[in-house]
C-alpha cells in the first residue's frame, strides 16, 4: 500500500502541474481526493492490514492526501495569478492620455432673458411678484375688467379645468392680487414673470405656452411720460443705448389710455429693411395707464391713485435680440441650439 501511495502521489503531482485551467485542476481535485477517489480507496482497505501497518498507512495516506491538496491549491493561485496579470495586459490604460471632457450646463436663453430683465427693472425700483399658473377667473379675466361676456376674452379663453378655473393666458393675475393685497395703499411697483397658456396653433412665431413679464406702478401722480421713461431707459439697457421707442394708440381691456411699444430695428437702424417691413420699427411690447375700473376692483381710489402696467414676450425679446427666427427652437432642447447661449 505505500508504494501505491506513493505512486498515486507522483501521479496526481504530474497531473497538477500539467493542469492548464482551472477546470483541469478540478478534476485532478475530484479523481484523486473525492469519495470514489483511490486514496479513499486504499484507506477503506486498511481494515486487512496489521495492527503494526495500519497506523504507519494510514499515515503516509493523509500525508499524501495534504500534499496533493496542498500542490492543487498553490496552483490554482498560480493560474489566477496568470489570468489576473493577462487581463491587466490586455486592459491595460495609458495614463497620461487625457480625460473625457465633461460638459457643463448653462441656462437657458429664455431664463436668461428673465434674469437680465429682473436686474433691469430691480435696478429702476421694481421688486418681482409671482402667482400661480392654475387661475381662477376672476383674476385671469374679472379683476382685468374683462368680465364674462366681454368680446376680448375670445382671444384668450383657453386651458379650462373648471367653469372657473383655467391655466393663466397673462401674468395679469398677479398684478390683480398684488394690488389687491396692498388694501388700497401705495405704491406698487412690481414686475410679474412666468409661463402662461393659450390655444394658440404651434408655428415660428406662436405657440400655446410662452413667457411674459408684466410691470406695474401704482402711486399718486403717475402719468404717460412716467411710462415712457422707464419703458425708454429699458429698451436702451436691453437692446443697446442707441434704440429708440415709440408709443402708438391702441386697445386693452385693463389700461386707459393703451398703447404699442416700438423699437427701431437693430438691422437697419430705422431706415427700413424686410425684417421691419421697411418702417424701421418693430413691435415689442403693449402698455397703458391702469383702468380707473381695475383700481377700483383692486381696492384702490382711482381719483387719489394712478399708474401704469406693461407686458412684454420673453421668446419675443431673445428672438429680437438674438435673431432667433423660430420660437419652436426655445422648447425642442437641441442642445445644437442651446449651446450657442453658453456666454449669454
Amino acid at each position: 500500500m505505500k508504494e501505491t501511495l506513493e505512486a498515486l502521489l507522483q501521479e496526481a503531482l504530474g497531473k497538477i502541474e500539467a493542469a492548464e485551467d482551472g477546470r483541469a485542476l478540478q478534476e485532478v481535485r475530484v479523481s484523486y481526493l473525492g469519495k470514489k477517489g483511490p486514496i479513499t480507496e486504499v484507506l477503506r482497505g486498511m481494515g486487512k492490514l496489521s495492527a503494526e501497518e495500519r497506523p504507519k498507512v494510514g499515515q503516509m495516506a493523509n500525508e499524501v492526501r495534504d500534499e496533493i491538496k496542498t500542490k492543487l491549491d498553490e496552483k490554482e493561485q498560480a493560474l489566477e495569478d496568470i489570468r489576473v496579470a493577462k487581463q491587466l495586459e490586455e486592459q491595460k490604460l495609458d495614463v497620461t492620455m487625457p480625460g473625457r471632457p465633461i460638459e457643463k450646463g448653462t441656462k437657458h436663453p429664455l431664463q436668461a432673458v428673465v434674469e437680465e430683465v429682473e436686474d433691469i427693472f430691480i435696478g429702476l425700483g421694481f421688486s418681482v411678484a409671482e402667482g400661480p399658473e392654475v387661475e381662477t377667473d376672476y383674476y385671469n379675466f374679472e379683476a382685468l375688467n374683462l368680465p364674462k361676456d366681454h368680446p376680448a376674452r375670445d382671444m384668450q379663453d383657453s386651458f379650462y379645468f373648471t367653469e372657473e378655473l383655467l391655466l393663466r393666458t397673462q401674468t395679469s393675475p398677479v398684478q390683480a392680487r398684488t394690488m389687491e393685497a396692498h388694501n388700497g395703499v401705495g405704491p406698487v411697483k412690481v414686475i410679474c414673470p412666468g409661463r402662461v397658456f393659450r390655444r394658440d396653433n404651434d408655428d415660428a412665431t406662436h405657440s400655446h405656452q410662452f413667457m411674459q413679464i408684466e410691470g406695474l406702478y401704482i402711486d399718486h401722480n403717475v402719468r404717460m411720460s412716467d411710462l415712457r421713461g422707464v419703458l425708454d431707459s429699458f429698451v436702451k439697457r436691453f437692446f443697446g443705448e442707441n434704440r429708440e421707442i415709440r408709443l402708438r394708440p391702441s386697445f386693452f381691456p385693463f389700461t386707459e389710455p393703451s398703447v404699442e411699444v416700438d423699437v427701431t430695428c437693430a438691422l437697419c437702424g430705422g431706415k427700413g429693411c424686410r425684417v421691419c417691413k421697411q418702417s424701421g420699427w418693430i413691435e415689442v411690447l403693449g402698455a397703458g395707464m391702469v383702468h380707473p375700473k381695475v383700481l377700483g376692483m383692486s381696492g384702490f381710489d382711482s381719483n387719489d391713485y394712478s399708474g401704469f402696467a406693461f407686458g412684454m414676450g420673453v421668446e419675443r425679446l431673445a428672438m429680437l435680440k438674438y435673431g432667433i427666427d423660430d420660437i419652436r427652437h426655445f422648447y425642442t432642447n437641441d442642445k445644437r441650439f442651446l449651446a450657442q447661449f453658453k456666454r449669454v
